[in-house]
């Protein structure tokens, strides 16, 4: 049903009487009646619209059509009565994932160069000698808008020409395809809010999205940005801008791979070029010894890169620096200037700031696990994700390639590959793996032993399938039991959280913060082992806790959630992105999308209905 309405007055009305915060947003902290009337402006026939979700909705559909700017347009009661679950996904599907997507061309950078994020008073695209074509293509641009410079990377980018690039940072180039009138950017599908460039391990579970919601050409998109990067700068970046040329991300590039071939029938020249560069990263950026591989046989995070990372802003390292603005007798500020300048240097604080690089490479920025010691760490998670690789690259060889692929001369096999993942079991069961705890953790190499720190990390080896049935068990029974809240998994357990002093800052990816990949890693990891009723109770629980705070905050889908309230109202180190807008959400944030469609795929009909009733998880498990 559909009704005639004059759209500024009923908005500007309906605001008036239900926003009385006046965040330009109906949820549960409004006080208005809660019930409002439409009149059709034809018929003069009433409709009453009650309830914060209802009202929501009505705000959300009435911002819509104001953008048509036109004085009378039809309500569809229909929108406004849907039922939560449908509303979100569709939203998801049909608005989420375009207002996402980005392109680094003439039509789309201004897009990209317009962000918080860009200090300079011209914008600053960056883009590699190495590519030929884009030089030309940026340079051609420049000389056309006037609005942005560029500038041309060396082909062999060292940390001290990245250091100098601190003074006049900028956004990184990605790829360019040939169109039919024209050269056009890859699309690449940013996490949203001040997130406006492509970020590494994020981009794997929008991926992941993406494919549910059949836009496999993005998903296919981000695997060639993923390409782009390693041939350009050497590495998937933590994100595409100047100063993540030192930082890479954790590696899922294999497993975007693997996602993309289950959907059709890959082009052998297109899969092998992919496969060869997934070959390439995890020599060149995992394997090298000193740098990535430590002398234990497994891997860490190791940033490079010299002192304070460049995108913090002032003030946020303040705890860390005081006790150093003392030492040399200088106003905070004043040290943190000549520090970051590197006119004063101190080897104590650069060892600090080497362990925070690596815990921000990580993906994990940041955890207690890692700070000050990331580098010495072979952590859970980055064993778990090349343990992957390794299994993955063994069955792309043999499945798509007669278990003969040939590159630069040598002749690769699966039993290669599979080899080298069973090395790294076996030293993951040696070192990190606790019966005790019945969990994986962190080995510390330098000090030779554990540490003992509970996170959710230690589900990554499920995903992976790199456990025993016993190893799968225990964390089932014994260790999961520890994370869970009524909405997910939280990064931390409270026990480890508790062990750290009540006035130490509270860290984002720990208790009692939830986080998507997190949970989309886990349900994963309980489907490999066959715990199935399990794996529909933990995605009821996150699933219900989007569907909540998106039911009572006028469609809010955040970056992350505080488990212990189920709420999207995060106390920590960033805030929380994806809870700033006016009267609509236009595009959720990235991995909570790309959780919410994956995990829609796995839950049975039966607790979809009660998802829709938002029962409560306690209720039901």
């Amino acid at each position: 049903m559909k009704i005639l309405v004059n759209i500024n007055k009923v908005f500007h009305e309906l605001l008036f009487q239900e926003d009385t915060d006046q965040d330009k947003k109906i949820t549960k902290d409004d006080l208005g009646p809660k019930r409002f009337i439409l009149v059709d402006e034809k018929t003069k026939a009433e409709s009453v619209i009650e309830g914060t979700y209802h009202l929501a909705n009505l705000l959300q559909e009435l911002a819509l059509l104001k953008d048509d700017k036109k004085e009378f347009c039809e309500i569809d009661l229909n929108r406004i009565q849907e039922e939560p679950v449908e509303r979100i996904s569709r939203k998801i599907r049909e608005d989420y994932w375009n207002e996402l997507t980005r392109t680094i061309d003439k039509k789309g950078l201004l897009q990209i160069l317009e962000d918080e994020k860009t200090s300079n008073e011209i914008p600053t695209l960056y883009v590699s000698a190495k590519d030929k074509q884009g030089v030309k293509y940026f340079q051609d641009l420049e000389n056309e808008l006037k609005n942005f410079k560029v500038g041309v990377l060396p082909e062999d980018l060292s940390d001290e020409y990245i250091e100098t690039l601190n003074a006049k940072p900028g956004i990184l180039a990605l790829a360019l395809e040939q169109k039919l009138y024209s050269l056009q950017g890859v699309p690449f599908v940013v996490p949203g809010g001040r997130f406006n460039e492509m970020y590494g391990w994020d981009s794997y579970f929008i991926g992941i999205g993406l494919i549910i919601d059949k836009q496999l050409d993005k998903a296919k998109a981000i695997a060639e940005n993923f390409k782009y990067q390693i041939v350009h700068y050497g590495k998937i970046l933590n994100a595409n801008r100047s100063y993540y040329l030192t930082r890479t991300q954790p590696p899922l590039y294999s497993s975007l791979l693997i996602e993309i071939v289950k959907q059709e029938v890959p082009d052998l020249k297109w899969l092998k070029s992919h496969v060869e560069t997934v070959i390439v990263e995890y020599n060149t950026v995992w394997m090298v010894q000193g740098k990535r591989l430590t002398v234990t046989g497994l891997n860490r995070y190791k940033s490079d890169g010299v002192g304070m990372p460049f995108e913090v802003e002032p003030g946020h390292f303040d705890d860390v620096l005081e006790p150093y603005a003392l030492k040399y007798n200088l106003p905070i500020r004043e040290f943190e200037k000549r520090y970051l300048n590197r006119t004063l240097v101190d080897a104590e604080l650069d060892e600090y700031f080497v362990h925070d690089r690596s815990l921000r490479e990580s993906g994990h920025d940041t955890t207690n696990r890692l700070i000050n010691t990331c580098a010495n760490l072979n952590s859970v998670d980055i064993n778990s994700f090349l343990y992957k690789y390794e299994k993955d690259i063994a069955y792309l060889i043999k499945e798509y390639f007669n278990n003969a692929f040939q590159m630069d001369d040598l002749l690769h096999t699966s039993e290669e590959w599979i080899q080298k993942a069973n090395f790294r079991r076996e030293k993951m069961n040696e070192l990190c793996w606790n019966e005790e705890s019945s969990m994986y953790f962190d080995y510390d190499f330098v000090n030779k032993k554990q540490f003992p720190f509970e996170a959710a990390t230690t589900f990554f080896p499920l995903w992976a399938g790199m456990c025993s049935e016993h190893q799968a068990k225990k964390l089932m029974e014994v260790a999961l039991p520890q994370f869970i809240k009524t909405g997910g998994i939280t990064g931390s357990t409270k026990a480890s959280n508790d062990n750290f002093p009540e006035d130490a800052p509270q860290r984002q990816w720990d208790y009692p913060f939830g986080w998507a990949p997190h949970q989309i890693l886990l349900w994963e990891g309980l489907n490999n082992y066959g715990f199935f009723e399990k794996a529909q109770e933990m995605v009821y629980r996150w699933l219900w806790l989007i569907t909540k705070n998106a039911f009572e905050y006028n469609g809010t889908i955040p970056e992350k959630f505080d488990l212990e309230t189920s709420s999207h109202k995060v106390f920590a180190e960033y805030g929380n992105v994806g809870t700033e807008f006016d009267y609509i959400s236009k595009e959720g944030f990235g991995w909570v999308n790309a959780s919410y469609q994956y995990g829609l795929q796995i839950l049975n009909d039966n607790l979809k209905l009660e998802l829709n009733k938002l029962t409560v998880p306690g209720d039901l498990f």
